[in-house]
């Protein structure tokens, strides 16, 4: 029986964050069109991702991909939580990052700013309490920085790290180029908003939206799907 998908997200009061999920969900469909994909949220929005893992496992084995691009709480205790109520019947993959693929989109969106040689780099992530996050955010600076060939400072909107608008602030006192925020969020949001609000000259948009992030999923998923069905075979 072929898995259900279930796309979890964060969750947003924007209409316009929703849309961005609402589109990356129909693309991921597209993508795998003869799997069953459900959305599902940890936050803000419902039905809360317990909830839907509940009803689907009762139809066959389900497979939850977070649609949040670091591991953290959300990772580790919501969804991580809804999964093990069903063991061997539900399965969690990783977060969307880091990734090549997010590392690409990310690079591609700050090329597109018109980059100067002088110019400097933010990643701007939402940030997180949770060092887990921390730890794949720096991964994915490191990845950007390594493609762009140039340094990439890290400044969050909450949590643990030093804030963006700090980030900004102190480089333009070091050099003369511009700053650009490369934006670290998934979707429109609050997020979003505190990163545009952030005193970069360029700020590039979120993610979802970039077909890219959509094979990504469907990738996670395939990668679950093969796990699960390997340690099924290994039971037997």
């Amino acid at each position: 029986m072929t898995p259900t998908l279930i796309a979890c997200s964060h969750g947003t009061s924007s209409e316009a964050g929703r849309a961005a999920i609402s589109r990356l969900v129909t693309r991921v469909r597209v993508l795998l069109p003869d799997v069953p994909v459900e959305e599902a949220f940890v936050d803000v929005q419902q039905p809360e991702v317990g909830e839907v893992v509940d009803r689907a496992v009762d139809r066959g084995p389900v497979i939850v991909v977070p649609l949040l691009l670091s591991a953290g709480f959300h990772t580790r205790v919501d969804i991580a939580r809804a999964v093990a109520r069903h063991p061997g019947a539900a399965v969690a993959a990783p977060a969307l990052g880091p990734h090549p693929l997010v590392t690409a989109v990310l690079a591609d969106r700050v090329a597109a700013t018109g980059l100067g040689a002088d110019d400097a780099v933010v990643l701007a992530a939402a940030g997180s309490t949770d060092p887990a996050a921390a730890v794949d955010v720096a991964a994915t600076a490191r990845d950007l920085s390594a493609v762009l060939g140039r340094p990439v400072r890290v400044g969050v909107a909450a949590g643990t790290g030093e804030r963006i608008s700090a980030v900004v602030s102190g480089i333009r006192l070091q050099r003369s180029g511009r700053v650009v925020a490369a934006s670290y969020v998934l979707a429109p949001g609050f997020f979003a908003d505190v990163v545009a609000r952030a005193g970069a000259d360029a700020t590039t948009d979120p993610l979802a939206l970039d077909p890219r992030m959509a094979q990504l999923v469907a990738e996670r998923y395939l990668d679950a799907r093969r796990a699960l069905h390997s340690g099924s075979a290994a039971q037997r």
